[in-house]
């Protein structure tokens, strides 16, 4: 009876320590955690009052026995080590920080959002609409913004319980945030990390800066979304970043227009005209901004425009030897490039890119003042510019010989005038870049499995003097991720928290209590 009622002791310590576990960690929040408090807090007070029911005699040789000063110390270890973790949950919840171990970094905020929040001058406000104001993905996401400024503030609406909210921003449907900055304010029907980057971009610049394409010589169509030449995901990859994108029939005006922050001539076929290469001369000698995307064997008028501005448009394709299984290597028309000159452009940019039938664009700047010139992109080391056109449009091949210059071959270079020291009048800075390939930025290229698109609206960030822009983009591509309900994450918490590790208390104890 006397060891009996010892362990009964010892099992109502162990009960009101999970009552007391329970309580800190839940705050009895529903009704399974006021039923487990309550259950394991009477249960723990029946135990002490059978316990006493012994008298105090029974008391005192309960306590002086050894097996009792044992369990004592094994009991307050339990204490002590449970302090311990109390203590690392307080301190994590006050000073906590998030560690992304993926490969990816798939549970953290991209350099480019991350850049963006925290450059914010003033409080952003972040509005889910969602149903029951419960979206655990949704709410990570959100915090994850918060995580990286104060000045970011988030909360989850249910807008059925709270519909004159709803109303008053006009929310129509489940899964809408609503961002309000200053005076600007917008929506995001689909939630990911890059449509709320890319809102936020959008009510944090007050004005929007207009990039034209010049067309009339066979250009892909800026507005094609369906063909894989078209450059109709260019368009919308620059809307997201708050740029207007327009056409313009250059040979039909004097002049660019004043509105054009930014020309791009990509994909010509027809060659352009004397009074447009003038114009676009006359553009950049005004501290224009204009990027070239020239594939091989066309636009060939550009090449004593762009040697006077330090950039030499090779007459070549560069060839890149590929390997592949059970082949051996073969000839390869879509370099893939890894190399990158540090650059405001490159800087941390460590992915590959695909520049599909390409030309050389190598600096040629010697002797010529004002200009700084950067080979931005290189191919790889198994790669040469391959001179004779005729025999691989025509018969497919292309020999490596001393007639061809070998890799790594610069295909994109970028070129940063001082107007002044070049002896324009002008006090202002030029800047231009040129790409060998025009479907560098096409449909089927932009949005792949390669970074094409994060170098390609850096370069046009870079030209338009928008630096805090220049990062890595979100990625369309999420680690996948397993969402539990409410109930199912209930039932998680308690069995891997309390109730497995109490059991095993119990069964060790009751094994060590018999064999004493």
């Amino acid at each position: 009876m006397r060891t009996a009622n010892g362990l009964l002791g010892l099992l109502g310590l162990i009960f009101l320590a999970f009552a007391g576990i329970a309580f800190y960690l839940t705050r009895g929040a529903t009704r399974v955690d006021q039923l487990f408090i309550a259950v394991h807090g009477i249960a723990g007070l029946l135990s002490f009052i059978a316990f006493l029911s012994t008298g105090i005699e029974s008391l005192r040789g309960f306590v002086g026995e050894r097996s009792t000063k044992y369990g004592a110390s094994t009991v307050l270890s339990t204490v002590f080590f449970i302090g311990i973790l109390v203590a690392a949950n307080y301190l994590s919840t006050r000073y906590h920080h998030k560690f992304d171990l993926t490969e990816a970094g798939v549970f953290s905020l991209s350099p480019q959002s991350a850049q963006v929040v925290k450059l914010l001058d003033k409080d952003l406000k972040l509005q889910a609409f969602v149903e029951g104001g419960v979206a655990p993905e949704l709410r990570d996401l959100l915090n994850s913004y918060h995580d990286v400024s104060p000045k970011v503030t988030y909360q989850l609406i249910d807008p059925d319980r709270q519909p004159e909210l709803a109303e008053q921003y006009k929310i129509t449907a489940y899964n809408t945030v609503r961002l309000e900055y200053g005076d600007s304010s917008t929506t995001v029907s689909q939630p990911t990390e890059e449509a709320i980057t890319n809102a936020i971009i959008k009510v944090t610049r007050s004005q929007k800066k207009t990039v034209c394409f010049i067309e009339g010589h066979g250009e892909p169509d800026p507005e094609d979304m369906q063909e894989a030449r078209g450059f109709g995901q260019a368009k919308a990859a620059l809307a997201n970043e708050n740029y207007e994108v327009k056409k313009v029939l250059l040979l039909s005006q004097e002049k660019v227009p004043d509105d054009c922050a930014l020309v791009i001539v990509a994909g010509p076929v027809k060659p352009y005209q004397e009074q447009e290469l003038t114009a676009l001369d006359t553009f950049l000698r005004n501290g224009g901004r204009v990027l070239f995307l020239v594939g091989p064997r066309s636009a060939n008028e550009f090449q004593p425009l762009l040697a006077k501005w330090g950039v030499k448009l090779g007459d070549d394709v560069v060839v890149d030897q590929v390997l592949r299984l059970f082949q051996g290597p073969a000839l390869g028309l879509a370099p893939l490039v890894e190399t990158y000159t540090p650059h405001e452009i490159t800087k941390d940019f460590k992915g590959r890119t695909v520049f599909p039938m390409t030309r050389s664009v190598q600096a040629d700047a010697q002797g010529k003042a004002g200009l700084q010139v950067t080979e931005l992109a290189k191919s790889g080391p198994s790669s040469w510019a391959e001179t004779d056109l005729n025999a691989l449009f025509e018969q497919h091949t292309a020999t490596k010989d001393g007639a061809d210059r070998p890799g790594p071959i610069p295909i994109a270079t970028v070129v940063l005038a001082k107007l002044k020291e070049m002896g324009e009048p002008v006090d202002k800075e030029a800047r231009l870049a040129v790409f060998g390939s025009a479907q560098f930025i096409d449909n089927r290229n932009l949005d792949g499995t390669f970074y094409n698109r994060d170098l390609f609206l850096n370069t046009v960030g870079w030209l338009a003097g928008e630096a805090d822009l220049l990062s890595i983009r979100p990625r369309a591509l999420r680690a996948s991720q397993v969402q539990f309900t409410r109930d199912q994450g209930t039932l998680i918490f308690y069995l891997s928290v309390l109730i497995v590790p109490e059991l095993l208390l119990i069964a060790g104890l009751v094994v060590w209590w018999r064999r004493e």
